[in-house]
């Protein structure tokens, strides 16, 4: 495989979060989702009969995400990470002198089943919502949280349409974003001359990267030569795929997919014994804690995430160890946003001056304006800022796997 000694520096929007904990505990009995209402009569309801303000003099951050299942990677991180967050502020006095609690609930990957764990969370008192992790999870669960007014920061939820109400921010990069800076990379740094795409038509974080990508790829130096798409019925045998990429001579493989699915396809390619070089965006981050996975499979491959385990920076290298004495292993970017969004509930409560005792209504106004008059220096970036879109403002890094571990590509 190659290694590339260029790191590209690409602007890109992406929301941070903060999440505060002092224990986090999933619902064995997620509570059965709304009756369902036009929108605009739950809206109008939702005012009338907004949520009560909190009666214990603590702020309440929930968090969504898949913590068990085949995307648990990603959910674990985030909760993990959430936790490790809310001890700190809880240990420095808080935010604006209140302890902060956290509660966390599995959604399995299942947008309905994320919908019943924030109204699980809407019954515990919940005032911030950190999640939902994924795309399309996050996108239902906004439709709930705009009709409450509830604020929302998804550390990972990537899609477009995950920021569509002015109620909620992300600190993750958008897949247009992610889609364009692949293809910048690629081309810039002459990757490859020939490239193969193979993404998941039915997920709209993979179609969402996967378009943007074709666009840019038109502006770059290299040519895509096959493009193949699977769908959620059909995501283990991918020998059509990559014969297709194979015989066109692809040099390179884009997967702008999910860790579980890609080390599946780096399996099938080296049984084949075709071996380009893959590069992924951060779905890809979690591969190297699939299960029965052979991790010299992913040796050489690429990803573009604003984290990088390795940084030698003093909050990362806290960070990374604090995580590895709570759960063995390496965070991934997934953590790291969640971190983030965390500190950054904190620095827009204290911008606004924000309350325990506030209604989540008034809570998620003030917060609105606070976020875009915020800059957080996190572990995804330094000097974040958001607009008023819920987009953020960070750099990503390019980073490699080397003896089984991420490294940033120099």
């Amino acid at each position: 495989m190659k290694k590339f000694k260029t790191i590209v520096s690409v602007t890109m929007a992406a929301a941070m979060s903060m999440a505060l904990l002092t224990g986090c505990g999933g619902s064995s009995a997620p509570a059965a989702p709304a009756a369902s209402a036009p929108a605009e009569a739950k809206e109008e309801a939702a005012k009338e009969e907004a949520p009560a303000a909190s009666s214990d003099a603590t702020f309440k951050i929930g968090m969504i995400g898949p913590l068990t299942g085949g995307a648990a990677a990603y959910g674990q991180a985030v909760q993990w990470a959430a936790e490790i967050a809310v001890d700190e502020i809880n240990a420095n006095g808080g935010i604006n002198g209140y302890q902060v609690e956290l509660k966390c609930e599995d959604d399995e990957l299942d947008a309905q089943k994320s919908v019943n764990a924030y109204n699980t969370l809407k019954d515990w008192g919940m005032q911030f919502l950190n999640g939902s992790v994924t795309s399309a999870c996050s996108i239902a669960v906004s439709e709930e949280t705009k009709i409450d007014n509830m604020f929302q920061i998804t550390p990972s939820g990537s899609a477009q349409d995950c920021t569509n109400y002015d109620n909620v921010f992300r600190v993750c990069f958008s897949d247009p974003a992610q889609g364009t800076a692949s293809a910048q990379y690629i081309g810039q740094n002459k990757v490859a001359s020939t490239v193969g795409i193979i993404y998941d038509s039915s997920d709209v974080y993979s179609s969402g990267i996967m378009e943007n990508f074709v666009k840019e790829a038109a502006n770059q130096d290299f040519e895509i030569v096959s493009s193949e798409a699977f769908t959620a019925d059909s995501k283990t045998d991918f020998s059509v795929q990559l014969q297709k990429a194979k015989d066109a001579g692809a040099e390179l493989v884009f997967l702008p997919i999910y860790y579980t699915e890609a080390s599946l396809i780096l399996q099938q390619a080296d049984a084949m014994g075709y071996d380009p070089i893959f590069f992924g965006c951060d779905g890809m981050d979690g591969i190297l804690t699939v299960e029965n996975f052979d991790t010299s499979l992913a040796e050489g491959l690429m990803l573009l995430t604003p984290f990088s385990a390795d940084a030698e920076d003093e909050l990362t290298q806290n960070f990374v160890k604090t995580f590895q004495e709570k759960n063995s292993i390496v965070p991934n970017q997934f953590g790291a946003d969640s971190y983030d969004a965390v500190y950054a509930i904190k620095a827009a409560c204290e911008k606004a001056n924000i309350t325990p005792d506030m209604s989540v209504s008034d809570i998620c106004e003030a917060m609105k304006t606070a976020m875009t008059e915020i800059t957080v220096d996190g572990l995804t970036s330094v000097g974040m800022t958001w607009e008023a879109s819920g987009e953020p403002t960070k750099t990503p890094k390019a980073v490699i796997i080397e003896n089984g571990a991420y490294v940033t590509a120099e």
